[in-house]
């Protein structure tokens, strides 16, 4: 892992970009927008950034530990993925605006994850609204850049054509560290409503909850692959107690006992302890590392905290933070997730951040006007269900192959399309949960996830 000094040195070497091409440009879909053109960036590197005036926002009091939950992520220089592609396209589309980004605040600059609306990868930290936007827990909205203080005089604005309006939702981790933004932005003032200012904080949810997922399903993994090296160590280990150390851990524990029982320090006794433990120097090392890793695999300080919840309760959590994505489409979904409650044992964050993203998912590949219903209920075990239904006409959402294929069939934490779903699957493994799916028209796509029965409420079912 790198370390934030690390990353602050190495970030202070890297050059700024310096083109005069446009900063806000057409969408994906050829729709005319505003010519906004920013006609350089090169005044910030060629020594003139004393000729303009920028007002630079305070940094944030947690800024060092804010960074380094930022590069504990290692997402930074990463290559696109279409989940927060996806994500930039709908604030775009909801908000109706040529610019959207995903943007990390660096140390000295905004990195961007997910682009619509320019061809820069990243601008220097002082330039951008973001630096501001994480100062706050909630969206920062500039209805009009020349009439704020703050932005007037920042060539980002002040140049013809420059940006007008923009909004950014910070993208607060669980520990509560702003990493960045979800913003929008356009070369015309704009006052957004409600329904798109809500819509955009829900997206910005799903960029969190995607990037701390991504973190954890390789927690997981490493953590797998510690447990499956140590299982095959087992052996070896066994061997080695039973074995070679065996002797020499019987005089010890003896010496220590008759200590213990008379307070009299034998010295031949000593010195026979000495030359014993001396022999196997290297073995008892051995032992040592291979309990420590063992110790390490299981209790580590980023697996998932596991405890008694309402799998109930959750999943109306998670479908009340994608209802106001799902609105943008005018996708119905029909919350069932009532009734009694049902115990299991998970870690609650990153179970509500799972199906959230399953949800944002058949929003997502569901066609405007379609409707998804989930609910819970008692199958085998404690069950979440989504139901991604067909439309009248014959129209079909699409998630079903996105699931099979890239969460079930061929789950990978290789940067792809389904990757994200690919996150949630591996996540689900670790809560121990079945996953089945079925795909039939007329009905559409069913997922069930089913978890085992919390024991304690199980031993009381049961009592």
């Amino acid at each position: 892992m790198i370390s934030c000094a690390e990353r602050l040195s190495s970030r202070a070497e890297m050059p700024r970009p310096c083109s005069s091409r446009s900063l806000l440009r057409n969408d994906p879909g050829g729709k005319a927008v505003r010519n906004a053109y920013l006609a350089t960036f090169g005044w910030f590197t060629r020594g003139t950034a004393s000729e303009v005036t920028v007002v630079q926002a305070a940094l944030p009091a947690n800024e060092i530990d804010r960074l380094a939950a930022l590069y504990s992520l290692d997402v930074l220089d990463s290559l696109p993925e279409s989940d927060f592609d996806d994500i930039t396209a709908l604030a775009a589309r909801v908000c109706d605006v040529p610019m959207s980004l995903v943007s990390l605040v660096d140390a000295d600059r905004h990195w961007f994850k997910a682009r619509i609306g320019t061809e820069f990868n990243e601008v220097p930290r002082d330039l951008f609204f973001c630096a501001h936007a994480i100062l706050g827990k909630d969206l920062l909205v500039v209805p009009d850049a020349r009439q704020d203080v703050r932005f007037a005089d920042n060539p980002v604005v002040s140049l013809p054509g420059g940006i007008r309006f923009y909004a950014g939702a910070p993208l607060v981790t669980t520990d509560g560290f702003a990493l960045g933004t979800l913003c929008v932005a356009d070369a015309e003032p704009r006052h957004p409503d409600a329904r798109q200012l809500q819509a955009l904080r829900a997206l910005a949810r799903q960029v969190t909850a995607q990037l701390e997922l991504r973190r954890y399903s390789l927690v997981l993994a490493n953590t797998t692959a510690r447990l499956q090296e140590l299982e095959r160590r087992k052996d070896d280990l066994a061997g080695l107690v039973g074995g070679r150390l065996r002797a020499p851990l019987r005089l010890i524990g003896s010496y220590l006992a008759e200590l213990g029982h008379s307070g009299h320090h034998d010295r031949d006794m000593a010195d026979l302890v000495g030359r014993a433990a001396a022999a196997h120097v290297r073995e008892f090392i051995e032992l040592i590392e291979d309990l420590n890793s063992m110790a390490d695999a299981g209790a580590g300080n980023e697996s998932l905290h596991m405890r008694q919840i309402d799998l109930t309760r959750l999943t109306q959590r998670a479908v009340e933070a994608v209802r106001p994505i799902a609105a943008t489409k005018q996708i119905w979904i029909l919350n069932q997730a009532g009734g009694p409650t049902l115990p299991i044992v998970a870690d609650p964050v990153r179970l509500e951040q799972v199906l959230m993203h399953l949800l944002f998912a058949a929003v997502k590949y569901t066609p405007a006007g379609g409707r998804v219903r989930v609910g819970t209920e008692l199958e085998s075990g404690p069950a979440v269900r989504l139901d991604d239904m067909d439309m009248p006409g014959g129209m079909r959402p699409e998630l079903f192959p996105h699931l099979f294929y890239g969460a079930i069939a061929n789950p990978s934490d290789l940067p792809g399309p389904d990757r994200g779903l690919a996150v949630a699957k591996r996540i689900l493994d670790a809560h121990h949960a079945a996953v089945a799916l079925s795909d039939r028209p007329g009905d559409g796509t069913s997922l069930h996830v089913v978890f085992p029965f919390a024991e304690r409420a199980y031993e009381r079912a049961t009592a």
